[in-house]
């Protein structure tokens, strides 16, 4: 679909010429900041919102507030989304998001029935006491995993941090310091130490990544995993896991969801571009990305080519506004996936904090790792060491950025 979208532009754009740089594996952190210190980047470049503020920190990417006024619907875009890609002294447009995701709960209706847990969890209390049910069930059942390797601990453990209503680093620039080694960040771990050895509804493989969750939710025999909607579509494009049986909640708080994770991604300028090259990069993400009836928003054609319409991502635009309302409706009336199994986790959203990821994410989700594995792997770990450790290391790591 991406290279007929190609295709389709240049026809409406003939002075346009999209040439593709296929960059796999683009999601490689180190492989990415070696090209941006080398300043090597293409005309229009792919970015996580992790990565954003640390391209502009670099000063490799363009400088486009001059262009705002070409986006398209960039007033309907969400204001926090806007800001990944402002710098946090100026406040000039660096980068225009076109993707995002919310954290929340994926959960096997089917195991939810066997142990006869009729809502999904709203607490994390709530979460602690399914999951012995689950397990219940019998041997080789798992009511809850975590992961812990690849940077994908650190980055949960950010998630689960906002849930209950914590931070991750305060302040900005060179007064930034992490804000997690206190009561919320020290729940978080004894939660999850209770779970995996007292409660005993872990399983006992560690060192989970983030497609682990759906090889074992696809066995039958795990009930939650904490995720976001691009997970229920590799569950069934690569394991076949039907989509009846898959349902999303809302991240689970103290006492109710108040707060996730935001992440997502977009594109940047490559700072030595012209104008035109500037103008022309912005036309190609308005039709791909931001205009509802084209590209990532032609509902229709996906459904039409047997793709999952009804998946409640990207979630780009302000509620309410006119391309939100666009898109809506487009996706409703070609929408083949059992939408109503998603309602609990969109209808929470509206009125959830999104907290957009830490400065220098990456890194400091990499030191994550260590302690969320000592948790899931010690029977002894001292929590609270662990997280003063974690604590001094991101400190480290803001410190020198």
């Amino acid at each position: 679909m991406f290279l007929d979208d190609i295709a389709a532009f240049e026809k409406l754009n003939p002075n346009i010429t999209v040439k593709g740089d296929d960059a796999n594996p683009c999601d490689d952190p180190a492989k990415f900041t070696a090209q941006v210190a080398a300043g090597t980047e293409d005309n229009v470049f792919y970015t996580y919102f992790t990565d954003a503020q640390n391209v502009i920190s670099a000063g490799q990417a363009a400088n486009i507030q001059s262009y705002v006024s070409q986006i398209a619907n960039y007033s309907s875009i969400l204001p926090g989304l806007q800001a990944v890609y402002k710098n946090n002294g100026s406040g000039d447009l660096y980068g225009i998001p076109v993707n995002n995701y919310d954290e929340g709960l994926v959960y096997n209706k089917t195991l939810f029935q066997k142990a006869g847990i009729t809502s999904p969890p709203a607490t994390w209390d709530d979460v602690e006491a399914d999951a012995k049910k689950i397990s219940a069930l019998g041997p080789g059942y798992i009511g809850y995993v975590d992961l812990s390797a690849q940077n994908t601990g650190g980055w949960h453990f950010a998630a689960e941090v906002f849930s209950r209503g914590g931070q991750m680093v305060t302040g900005t620039g060179n007064s930034a310091k992490a804000a997690f080694d206190d009561s919320n960040g020290l729940a978080v771990l004894q939660m999850l130490h209770q779970m995996r050895f007292v409660d005993n509804d872990m399983g006992t493989k560690q060192g989970l990544a983030w497609s682990d969750p759906q090889q074992l939710m696809s066995t039958g025999k795990l009930g939650i995993y904490m995720g976001a909607p691009d997970t229920v579509t590799n569950l069934h494009s690569t394991y076949n896991t039907p989509y009846d049986n898959i349902a999303m909640a809302p991240l689970p708080g103290a006492s109710s969801p108040t707060a996730t994770l935001l992440g997502g991604n977009g594109y940047m300028f490559n700072k030595k571009d012209t104008p035109a090259q500037i103008q022309a990069g912005i036309k190609f993400l308005n039709y791909e990305f931001l205009t509802p009836g084209k590209g990532q928003f032609d509902y229709t054609r996906t459904a039409q080519q047997g793709q999952p319409v009804g998946l409640p991502e990207p979630d780009l635009f302000t509620a309410g506004s006119a391309a939100d309302q666009q898109a809506a409706t487009d996706e409703s009336s070609s929408a083949n996936l059992p939408v109503a199994n998603f309602s609990a986790y969109t209808q929470a959203l509206g009125s959830m904090k999104l907290e957009i990821e830490p400065p220098q994410a990456q890194a400091i989700y990499a030191q994550g790792d260590k302690m969320m594995y000592a948790v899931l792997t010690n029977p002894n770990a001292n929590l609270q060491q662990l997280l003063d450790t974690f604590q001094n290391a991101a400190n480290e790591i803001l410190q020198n950025q």
